[in-house]
């Protein structure tokens, strides 16, 4: 289901910045070696994720998630000098392509890739973090969520991907995960939140 016109999708994409060759090529490899290519956050995605890392000053940035890499590259790009994003995933393959072009980027230095479960790697981080990108399995997102929260400066940000799942949250009777982590966000009094349409849906969360 696609919920934005894929002519206005490629419209945008063709109205942003582009990220570059290297980009280009991780993409291109992405879609050729990995069975979900999808999972990739793409163009725009990866430059709102870079614009929001620069906006809002971040120096410490958590990733669950790694895949390819084009996130984390995305959000390195956008860290001052001295800034530091730790990535996490469980898969050795992918994080070994996400390493190949943090290299050849240059951001090799910025980036520190984590192997093993999420929950347990997050146990192991010390805060505050300045902006959060949660884009792992769904079903554990409340998980990484509780995770995280604690260590999420005051003044920081949780970005929860993929929030709309292809308009499944839009079925009351599906038995989506995320429709349950949106409701739980939006009720969660420590929090105030809000839900952006951008490819997927971006769920932006910030402490009260």
């Amino acid at each position: 289901m696609n919920l934005v016109e894929p002519k206005v999708d490629a419209y945008a994409e063709a109205h942003t910045t582009p990220s570059g060759e290297l980009f280009e090529r991780l993409a291109a490899e992405t879609r050729e070696k990995t069975e979900w290519p999808q999972m990739m956050v793409g163009e725009v995605e990866g430059r709102f994720l870079e614009f929001l890392v620069r906006l809002g000053g971040a120096r410490r940035v958590l990733e669950l998630g790694t895949f390819t890499g084009y996130s984390s590259l995305s959000m390195a790009r956008g860290l001052p000098e001295g800034g530091r994003a730790i990535t996490c995933d469980v898969n050795p393959d992918t994080t070994a392509i996400a390493q190949r072009y943090a290299e050849e980027a240059g951001l090799a230095d910025r980036i520190d890739f984590r192997l093993g479960p999420g929950v347990e790697t997050i146990g192991r981080l010390e805060g505050p973090f300045d902006l959060v990108f949660i884009d792992a399995d769904k079903p554990n997102y409340r998980n990484y969520y509780e995770a995280v929260l604690p260590k999420l400066a005051d003044d920081g940000l949780i970005v929860a991907d993929n929030a709309l799942r292809d308009g499944r949250v839009l079925d009351e009777d599906a038995d989506e995960p995320m429709q349950k982590f949106n409701d739980f966000v939006r009720n969660d009094p420590r929090v105030e939140c809000v839900l952006l349409t951008v490819r997927d849906g971006m769920l932006l969360v910030r402490k009260r």
